[in-house]
């Protein structure tokens, strides 16, 4: 009989792995929290087993590929399965827990300090990047362009004084600006190897589909898409589009309520610019890590360490406050969780935007730098496809 080959029997070893996760999560019982609700037998303590088994599963993929247990390719879709069941568990997690009531007495400091903290904030990431990049990028003005964006976003809602920053064509400027002068940088540092990252077909499904699932969790977390309507909503269809003002100024968002799925969605052209943004980033982000394991660099551990904080580091976004609050509660009580609820949630606070710009410069940067990182060590053409 023919040796078994090493990819056969690393795919067989990491699916009996998961293949005993799943047996175990249907031994789950439900797990009974302080405040915790209850939907069609589930509550927020699965939501919390299954991150925690996600997690598992992303350590678990990472060290068995290190050790030469399992191939890279079958590491890539344990990673990809940790990912999802992470993101599973905490949206059912969010989605199955009771929403925390709190008062402006509850916030870290009064909103009176908002116009100071934003205008102070935004004019000084606006003065650090010229002052940067004249330094640093000399020939790269397009750095200093988008750390004066970025500074923009903080203080917008304090230029334009009164309810005209409402709908001031500045602030859907900036808002539709961004994602053009984020994708002109990317692309002018790093578009060339990211072609030939996304021409291996393992490589682009793996991007492709973290970016679908962090959008899905995005989404999810947020409120824009629920299949856990609150109590109190009528028993009849709904679909309307009412004006909001999310991301700087006024959008049109499309609401539709199915009471007998039961589902919620709701979609604004903030929202999908935002989204997509975050969402593709990331993706780009675990594509060129992918590539990396793909062709046995020498990155093993701290790659796969890197691309794993750098998903779970999307979760400190604003937009997911209201996770960050329910984790809380359920970790030091509602004193603790009152003020990280104000800081995230409240659409005014300026941590609240500065979380976001700061998302967004963490994953555009971190991809720059992992390219130029191989270039300048002569490995580029290690990342391309070769097979």
């Amino acid at each position: 009989m023919a040796p078994e080959r090493p990819l056969l029997r690393g795919s067989r070893r990491l699916l009996s792995v998961l293949l005993c996760v799943l047996v175990g999560l249907t031994q789950v019982p439900t797990v009974s929290a302080h405040g915790s609700t209850a939907t069609g037998g589930l509550s927020q303590g699965h939501g919390v087993v299954l991150a925690i088994v996600g997690v598992g599963l992303l350590g678990g993929a990472s060290v068995l590929k290190r050790t030469n247990h399992v191939s890279p390719t079958v590491a890539l879709y344990g990673v990809f399965v940790g990912i999802t069941a992470t993101a599973l568990g905490a949206v059912l997690f969010e989605g199955l827990s009771p929403d925390p009531t709190y008062t402006a007495h509850s916030m870290p400091f009064p909103r009176s300090w908002y116009p100071l903290m934003s205008v102070t904030t935004g004019f000084l990431i606006m003065l650090m990047s010229v002052v940067v990049g004249w330094l640093r990028w000399p020939t790269r003005p397009r750095y200093t362009f988008l750390g004066i964006l970025m500074g923009l976003w903080i203080t917008y809602p304090y230029l334009i004084p009164g309810p005209a920053s409402d709908s001031h064509p500045l602030g859907y400027a900036i808002v539709l600006g961004t994602p053009v002068l984020v994708g002109y940088v990317v692309w002018t540092d790093a578009g060339s190897v990211l072609r030939s990252v996304l021409q291996d077909p393992v490589v682009r499904r793996f991007g492709i589909g973290v970016g679908v699932v962090m959008t899905f969790f995005f989404v999810s977390i947020t409120g824009y898409l629920s299949f856990f309507p609150e109590e109190g909503l009528p028993h009849h269809r709904i679909v309307v589009v009412i004006p909001t003002i999310y991301q700087l100024v006024t959008w049109p968002v499309l609401e539709v309520y199915l009471p007998h799925i039961p589902l919620f969605v709701a979609i604004s052209p903030a929202q999908l610019i935002v989204v997509g943004m975050l969402s593709t980033l990331i993706g780009l982000n675990a594509a060129l890590i992918a590539r990396y394991w793909r062709v046995e660099e020498r990155a093993g551990l701290t790659e796969g360490t890197a691309g794993g904080a750098a998903i779970v580091g999307s979760c400190t976004c604003g937009c997911c406050g209201p996770l960050v609050a329910k984790i809380a509660v359920l970790a030091a009580g509602p004193s603790i969780a009152a003020p990280l609820y104000w800081v995230f949630v409240d659409s005014a606070s300026p941590v609240s935007s500065l979380f976001i710009i700061g998302s967004v410069v963490l994953f555009a940067g971190s991809l720059i730098y992992s390219v130029e990182s191989a270039q300048q060590a002569g490995q580029s053409s290690s990342i391309t496809p070769a097979d």
